[in-house]
């Protein structure tokens, strides 16, 4: 192996017969990488600093040893490696051996890098994260100028942050001389502080986030089947994250909205926790005389300020950042149980711990449904914290509630006043206001009243329904921006609900999210629930090097993560690759560092991955293409990070099997706008007659798919999309321009359809991205679009829960494959002249 050349320096100077010191040997810590600093009487005392790496330990010798003070600029001598093992030695080298005298462990942990620990190493800036017994926070080495001297001389100095102290008040050295082999060792985790017991061992050291996007449940027609679930009870209440930082505490909505402001005793009450920073996701509710969450109660108190706001509790279910550590990796029930143990801290009768329950499901919500409640929430036991919606957190109701968007009233009759009903809409899946019935019971004199007033400052003549739409008695039409929490019997065959009753007035909650809540069918809840993806056994034939270089800094993830997501998608994203050539995109350096684009290879160069024949590109090396999972896992080992595929397979290279639109967007364009982009496209393509299929770029954007039959050649499906494209950009010249480059889409989208030349790709469904944060593009459902974040929505964090739906969405992509020729004749596109797709004239994009 590599790392054992290094150790030659420390065997030639040892004689292992008379020294106690260990020739070789140690295990890589499963975790994070490990750190010691040995306290050493040799011919003088000094301190032996360790860091592991790249399965040695990289040493200094530090005259003075450490100090906390930022001042204070250490020197440390940089000696040869040391074995991994040499991180548990103490005892005593005897006299006339090399380094004689005695040898304690004087601190001992885990570090963090927190740039790329090989560039810095290289340069000659490691800038690192410590968490031991003694020795926390954040540290620098700095080299020297004498590079070329034995002993390369180093600076460590410690950085401004919490554990910073002056030298004046404290010599950490002298105030704790003794060793630490007595003391348990912290807990193994990426980052995991000592003085914060409880930490679970996924706990990953982190950034506190500005925002967070919630776990949302799935609504279901029965409990999930099999093990490992716990249940919670459904509230009845609006959905508030909180985030803590210092004595700043903020509250938010699902959606984001600051609501601080409104719940000012809350912010007291939390403050109580004594937490110095996290996020803490639950449900505030307004119970009324028995206890039971009341939303019309709640609605009074968000109204205005309003003393009542002191009668509500906020119910806390999740943890997902605590103390500078994200925790959204560690199965639920360890982030339960350090809440639990915070929420005992408190003495606020305004804070309480959702409690699970233990008892058959069914059982479960028939009595949650006669004490009146809303349902209950079942929640995967062993899951992380995912943004958005997601089977590991299914909702079961008591009977039929959502949230409807108001489009307008009727008028009162008899001795009524204020308004007669609601007129209710929800958005189908081209985002359209679709009329889903009407309210009318359910209120009181005063929210009569009080709705009518607000539903005039809204008056519109517009009406958002089909003009074909029946409405019962005289329609008064509103700005569709106020929503109703409504529960109701049943949905009629014709998409209305009958018997209706208001809940209230909700807020928290964005108009254009409001689609009609499907249930999942118990067969299609089992088959999204039935398996929990965990990170897989990689192949024992396969050799990882590095894997502990950390490959993006924003995120931590490392080389062995990013092959081991691979592993994981591999099933799902082969079919994505199988027969297509493929480009792939290498990141030696990490995400930071210089990216390569390969799409040809000479033989042997990638062990595993298929060259294809030379033919297909002459004038070039061979094109590759990945077909099982060796050649995946392979190519990933080699630091390959993307993967992009062409839009025509090897079998058939001159006639393209899909037209693809990649939607770029421009500096400062709202994910609304790119939400309302690409459905407007999809409305475009299906004016043409041709079915499209959607899915995440896993950077900012969008790609819309349009499988095709074999029937048409290169020249003739990019004219045809150039021609969409520029019918997208006169038509709707606001929201698309035709030309690429930043200066053209300042604020506007180009969609790009030079993706669909010879020898253009597109990065292939589940491929990472080689970008901060290292997002992963994946299918989606068009009913899915509203929910998405972004073209990032899904990253290597945050994509397990996202596995089991699969490959689902373009289940009929196969079957979907259809011909240009009647699209064509609907626009009025004239066929390009064809070009002569020879063998000899595939150098470049016709």
């Amino acid at each position: 192996m590599a790392h054992q050349d290094t150790l030659e320096k420390y065997r030639q100077k040892r004689n292992f017969g008379l020294t106690p010191e260990p020739a070789a040997g140690g295990d890589a810590n499963a975790h994070a990488p490990v750190f010691v600093i040995q306290k050493h009487w040799a011919s003088r005392l000094h301190y032996d600093f360790r860091l592991e790496f790249e399965g040695t330990l990289k040493s200094w010798a530090i005259p003075k040893g450490p100090s906390l003070d930022p001042h204070d600029k250490r020197m440390a001598v940089q000696v040869e490696d040391h074995p991994l093992s040499y991180g548990e030695f103490e005892g005593t080298i005897p006299p006339r051996q090399y380094g004689a005298g005695q040898v304690i462990v004087w601190d001992s942990g885990t570090w963090r890098a927190t740039e790329d620990p090989a560039k810095g190493f290289l340069e000659g800036k490691l800038k690192f994260e410590l968490h031991g017994h003694k020795l926390m926070g954040s540290w620098t080495l700095i080299r020297m100028k004498g590079k070329s001297e034995k002993q390369i001389p180093w600076l460590l100095i410690k950085e401004r942050d919490d554990y910073a102290r002056p030298a004046s008040d404290y010599h950490i050295t002298q105030a704790l001389p003794d060793s630490v082999k007595s003391q348990s060792t912290p807990q193994a985790g990426p980052a995991l502080r000592g003085q914060l017991p409880g930490l679970p061992p996924a706990s990953v050291r982190a950034v506190l986030p500005p925002q967070l996007e919630p776990q949302l449940a799935t609504l279901a027609e029965s409990p999930p089947t099999g093990e490992g679930w716990i249940y919670e009870l459904k509230f009845d209440g609006y959905r508030m994250l909180t985030r803590i930082d210092g004595e700043h505490v903020r509250c938010f909505t699902r959606n984001g909205h600051d609501w601080t402001a409104k719940v000012p005793a809350l912010v007291a009450a939390i403050k109580t926790l004594g937490l110095k920073s996290g996020w803490l996701d639950g449900e505030i509710i307004a119970p009324d005389a028995e206890g039971i969450p009341d939303f019309g109660l709640l609605q009074n108190v968000f109204e205005k300020p309003n003393p009542a706001a002191a009668n509500t509790v906020y119910y806390l279910f999740d943890l997902p950042f605590y103390a500078d550590h994200d925790l959204r990796s560690v199965p639920l029930l360890e982030r339960r149980a350090l809440l639990e143990q915070l929420t005992e801290k408190s003495s606020s009768p305004q804070l309480r711990f959702s409690d699970s329950f233990k008892a058959a499901p069914r059982d479960l919500i028939a009595s949650a449904c006669k004490l009146g409640l809303e349902g209950l929430i079942a929640k995967r036991a062993d899951a992380g914290y995912s943004a958005g919606r997601s089977t590991d957190w299914i909702k079961l109701k008591c009977g039929q509630r959502q949230e409807f968007v108001i489009c307008g009233y009727t008028d009162p009759k008899g001795a009524r006043s204020g308004l007669g009903a609601l007129l209710l809409g929800v958005h189908d899946d081209k985002g359209e206001l679709k009329y889903a019935g009407n309210v009318g019971s359910g209120f009181t004199e005063k929210s009569l009243a009080a709705l009518r007033e607000q539903l005039n400052k809204l008056a519109t003549n517009h009406n958002p329904f089909d003009k074909n739409t029946v409405i019962n008695g005289k329609p008064h039409w509103v700005r569709p921006v106020l929503l109703a929490e409504v529960s109701f019997a049943a949905w009629t065959a014709s998409g209305r609900v009958r018997h209706a009753v208001f809940r209230g007035l909700r807020s928290d909650k964005k108009p254009d999210t409001i689609t009609r809540e499907t249930a999942m069918s118990p067969a299609a809840l089992d088959s999204a629930t039935k398996t929990h993806i965990d990170k897989p056994a990689l192949p024992k034939s396969l050799r990882i090097t590095h894997p502990k270089r950390v490959i993006d800094t924003k995120s931590g993830l490392t080389k062995r993560d990013v092959i081991q997501h691979y592993a994981a998608v591999a099933s799902l994203m082969l079919p994505h690759l199988k027969g297509r050539p493929v480009s792939l995109v290498r990141a030696p350096a990490g995400v930071a560092g210089e990216l390569f684009f390969q799409k040809h290879a000479k033989d042997a160069e990638l062990p595993g991955v298929k060259l294809l024949d030379a033919s297909l590109d002459p004038g070039h090396d061979r094109l590759l293409e990945i077909s099982n999972l060796a050649g995946l896992l392979s190519a990933a080992q080699m630091n390959t990070l993307e993967f992009h595929t062409w839009n025509a397979t090897a079998s058939v290279m001159a006639k393209p099997d899909r037209m693809t639109f990649d939607l770029d967007p421009g500096d400062h364009l709202s994910w609304s706008k790119m939400q309302e982009a690409a459905m407007l496209l999809r409305t475009l393509l299906e004016e043409l007659e041709l079915l499209a299929f959607l899915k995440t770029s896993g950077g900012k954007g969008l790609h819309v798919v349009v499988p095709l039959k074999r029937l048409h050649d290169w020249a003739t499906v990019k004219g045809f999309s150039h021609a969409i494209v520029k019918h997208l950009a006169s038509t709707i010249p606001q929201r698309f321009v035709a030309k690429s480059g930043p200066k053209n889409r300042v604020g506007k989208i180009f969609v790009d359809y030079l993706r669909n030349c010879f020898g253009a790709t597109t990065v292939s469904a589940w491929s990472a991205r080689a970008r901060p944060g290292m997002g992963v593009s994946a299918p989606v459902a068009w009913d899915e679009l509203t929910d998405l974040s972004g073209g990032d929505h899904w990253s290597l964090q945050n994509l397990a829960s996202r596995l089991q739906t699969g490959n689902q969405p373009w289940a009929d992509y196969a079957a979907s494959a259809q011909s240009l020729s009647k699209a064509m004749k609907i626009m009025g596109f004239e066929r390009p002249v064809e070009a002569a797709l020879s063998t000899g004239g595939h150098k470049k994009s016709p």
